[in-house]
């Protein structure tokens, strides 16, 4: 399938993997409507694009006016043609011990990487249906597997994974593929206001609960950001597969992309719940 004439939505491509996802898609001929919260990051988007193949569009996934506003601008440029893609990569990592996570993160953490993301695939589906197109939603190597501190994040990359195997099902006598996107550590601006973001969290815990975590969750943190820094995995890997996902006349239901990707998938496939426990216990032991 040629991407010429085809028109594709990435929504976080504000920054890393949905930045690097939407320029590799305008380079090789697709027409990318790049979903954007600042105008800033839309006009840079814009500029860097080869060819005039990219438009920036205003796009909170967790505003349902912001959402039916962007479906509107889509629909009126793509015309007849409807939409070939739909890319879901907006998203936020909350980063925590889960008895320090407020109930109002929780639910930001859920709004923009769960129900923002339906909310999304639910306007854009009659575009999708025009264009005999398809959606991708990228999720992440914890939809496999939860890991301590990360359990906000993973709730969420297993409920986005739970809804990508309903909408699979639901959209396939539609003739509407759905692919899952599974990347590993990759260094990216998320890991900085992660981090940032986890301090904040753990600073507003009671006293007694912090002093509990804080050791642990501070090492874990650094060596979460540090296997990112030496991952031989690149946001330029993930727009690749993403592109896979869109050309392939049979896509997969879902790629990895990264070992640890896939090795967290074989993990929990393969080993019994308390095997897996012992495998992380290391996290949440105190240094000797």
């Amino acid at each position: 399938m040629s991407p010429r004439g085809r028109f594709v939505v990435v929504t976080g491509a504000s920054s890393g993997l949905g930045e690097a996802t939407a320029l590799h898609l305008a380079r090789v001929g697709f027409h990318v409507f790049a979903g954007v919260r600042r105008t800033a990051d839309g006009e840079r988007l814009a500029a860097t694009a080869d060819g005039g193949r990219l438009t920036p569009v205003s796009l909170d996934v967790t505003d349902p006016e912001a959402v039916t506003r962007a479906v509107a601008e889509v629909g009126g440029a793509a015309g007849d043609a409807g939409l070939w893609g739909l890319v879901n990569n907006a998203g936020i990592a909350v980063t925590a011990p889960l008895e320090c996570v407020p109930a109002d993160l929780l639910r930001r953490q859920l709004d923009t990487n769960v129900t923002g993301q339906l909310a999304v695939i639910q306007g854009f589906l009659p575009l999708l249906r025009t264009g005999g197109g398809r959606v991708v939603n990228v999720t992440s190597g914890l939809g496999n597997v939860a890991i301590p501190y990360l359990g906000a994040y993973a709730a969420a990359q297993f409920a986005k994974e739970a809804l990508s195997d309903a909408l699979r099902r639901e959209l396939a006598p539609q003739g509407i593929p759905v692919t899952v996107i599974q990347p590993g550590a990759i260094m990216t601006p998320i890991w900085a206001k992660m981090s940032a973001e986890a301090e904040r969290t753990l600073d507003a815990a009671p006293e007694p609960v912090r002093e509990l975590y804080r050791d642990t969750f501070l090492r874990f943190l650094r060596t979460n950001e540090n296997a990112a820094r030496t991952s031989r995995t690149t946001p330029d890997d993930v727009a690749r597969t993403v592109f896979r996902a869109l050309v392939t006349a049979r896509p997969r239901t879902r790629y990895g992309v990264g070992r640890d990707a896939t090795g967290g998938r074989l993990l929990a496939r393969l080993l019994p719940d308390r095997a897996v426990d012992r495998v992380f216990g290391g996290i949440v032991t105190p240094s000797r």
